[in-house]
């Protein structure tokens, strides 16, 4: 049985609920909701912040005593836009109320501060970039990086893998608490396949291989990275996104590149 590799529990409603526990660390949480119309999503912050992503179709959502109205327009994940999120502070109640069938992430972590008030933080703002080169070339809409001063403690980013690419690659590790030279950062990345019968793969390893194992992804899957190296590939036919959730002591992301590795860079 794979220490890493999170299967949905169904097609709708809540399919994912990964929290501290079950993963054995201490920072991140994610749910994932697939909701047909008039189906409703709830969750109480607690002592957690969190960032809902509109990841596609539509919903209204209402947070902290606060009517949102109806948010979404990206229709299908993969056209690429970034899409709407909202920022809900700790100690708060959310819903979101289905109007078109639609798929919503609910990230979360500790909030260690009240300086962030429940608010809608994109798509207006999120910068889409293109990194790598060649066969190492991603898409990527950073909805909660650290350049926006939009959370406490959590970091979100999603990504767009072209068919027969690589991805989180060079490998990279943020697995050690020493700002500014490398953070400690837990991860989640939910999958999606197009077309979704796709499959792709994630390594995670360390550098002295004391932690190794590669899995096969499938259309909804989310693997969870403690540490060590992620990279992941798609084969030939296969677009992979992936939306990242990260969060550990400090709000930075600082990272050690694989040492066999570093001279791809140089490419």
């Amino acid at each position: 049985m794979s220490r890493i590799l999170r299967r949905p529990t169904g097609r709708r409603g809540k399919i994912h609920d990964i929290t501290p526990e079950c993963a054995g660390w201490k920072f991140v949480g994610f749910s994932l909701y697939c909701l047909q119309p008039g189906d409703v999503a709830e969750e109480h912050t607690g002592s957690d912040e969190a960032i809902l992503v509109l990841l596609e179709g539509k919903a209204s959502i209402s947070a902290a005593g606060e009517d949102f109205g109806e948010l979404g327009d990206r229709m299908n994940i993969f056209d690429r836009s970034p899409p709407h999120s909202v920022f809900v502070a700790g100690n708060c109640r959310w819903k979101a109320v289905a109007t078109t069938n639609c798929t919503i992430a609910a990230c979360k972590a500790p909030g260690s501060s009240d300086k962030h008030g429940t608010r809608i933080i994109g798509p207006e703002g999120v910068a889409s970039v293109e990194r790598g080169k060649g066969s190492n070339a991603r898409f990527i809409n950073n909805i909660a990086m650290e350049d926006r001063d939009v959370a406490s403690s959590l970091l979100v980013t999603e990504v767009f893998t072209p068919p027969g690419n690589w991805s989180s690659y060079p490998p990279h590790r943020h697995d050690e608490d020493d700002y500014p030279e490398i953070t400690y950062l837990e991860e989640t990345y939910y999958h999606r396949l197009n077309p979704p019968q796709g499959f792709a793969f994630q390594r995670v390893f360390t550098d002295d291989g004391s932690f190794d194992e590669t899995v096969s992804v499938a259309d909804h899957d989310v693997v969870l990275v403690p540490l060590g190296h992620h990279p992941c590939g798609a084969p030939y036919g296969y677009e992979l996104y992936y939306l990242n959730v990260m969060a550990g002591p400090v709000r930075k992301w600082r990272f050690k590149n694989h040492p066999d590795h570093e001279w791809l860079y140089d490419l």
